[in-house]
């Protein structure tokens, strides 16, 4: 696991800047997000009041083709378990102009669209659609028991199908997990409003720390000011290169699956060779016995002397 300083975020353009402006127009809410240099974790969680024995573990997979084909088209297909046996799933669209999206959709109060914000200002409007599920339904569909259409509702998949690639099906995507996931959620009296923490623990012992609060859009500028002012004053390095979630997991599964492959595909082939060699060396022993057991044939008779 490194523990390298990460290189400073760029700073956000004129350009970039009009664009979040525009971006907010429509969104439902703005969450504010800040990715933790690796080497700054166990500092930030002792400076902010956070308590380890009241975090949330949780236990999060995504589904999609071992290409990535679904997150290549903008499709984010979610399911969480939740301590205490609850769970929840999301299809999730990304980037989406608010304006363009159907009105019978907007109309749905499990249908969401939030601009996610880094610091910079660098944005993007994600359409999320929600769902309520367990987390026996979502484990037995992760283990092949149980199709993963069925942990989804009637409005996601419909959702899906208005948004995924036409060759892709849901019940024929891969889990890509589990990422495991430790939860915390503090209102610091300066602030004013809950921060949330959460730990991402990778499988290759590398870990994301995010830390984000929500606001409304008219907010947005107001809140991150006042976020910035508080975490500096905590000692929280603003400026450090920013990863996102997702991105993370899904490119370390889709990895390792691909290694996975390539590793059975050796294997078979060192099958094929081995089960290939002993007929080979049954042919050769059989010849060389044909040759050990065949009589020479008698010398011809020279002529009586």
């Amino acid at each position: 696991m490194t523990t390298e300083k990460t290189p400073a975020a760029p700073a956000a353009t004129a350009e970039q800047l009009g664009a979040l402006l525009a971006a907010m127009k429509g969104t439902d809410s703005v969450e504010l997000k800040l990715t933790v240099p690796t080497d700054e974790h166990r500092a930030t969680i002792a400076r902010l009041p956070l308590d380890p024995v009241n975090t949330q573990p949780r236990q999060v997979f995504f589904f999609d083709t071992p290409d990535l084909a679904l997150d290549k088209a903008g499709v984010v297909v979610r399911a969480r378990r939740i301590q205490g046996g609850r769970g929840d799933t999301v299809v999730k669209l990304r980037p989406v102009v608010p304006a363009d999206l159907p009105k019978d959709l907007r109309k749905s109060a499990l249908f969401k669209v939030e601009l996610d914000v880094l610091p910079g200002g660098i944005g993007v409007v994600s359409g999320s659609f929600k769902g309520i599920s367990d987390g026996l339904k979502i484990r037995e569909a992760v283990a092949g028991k149980r199709p993963i259409s069925k942990i989804f509702s009637k409005e996601q998949r419909a959702f899906f199908r208005d948004h995924a690639p036409a060759s892709v099906d849901l019940d024929a995507l891969v889990p890509l997990g589990p990422t495991f996931i430790l939860k915390a959620t503090f209102k610091p009296a300066e602030f004013g409003r809950p921060i949330v923490a959460e730990l991402w623990l990778y499988q290759d012992g590398s870990r994301i720390l995010e830390l984000s609060t929500k606001c409304l859009p008219k907010e947005a500028f107001q809140v991150a000011a006042e976020a910035r002012v508080y975490l500096s004053e905590h000692g929280v390095a603003l400026s450090g290169q920013q990863a996102t979630k997702t991105r993370t997991a899904l490119e370390f599964f889709s990895k390792k699956m691909a290694a996975a492959s390539e590793s059975a595909s050796s294997a078979d082939g060192a099958r094929t060779a081995r089960r290939a060699k002993p007929e080979a060396d049954v042919e050769a022993t059989t010849a060389e016995a044909t040759v050990e057991t065949t009589p020479a044939a008698p010398a011809e008779a020279g002529p009586a002397s």
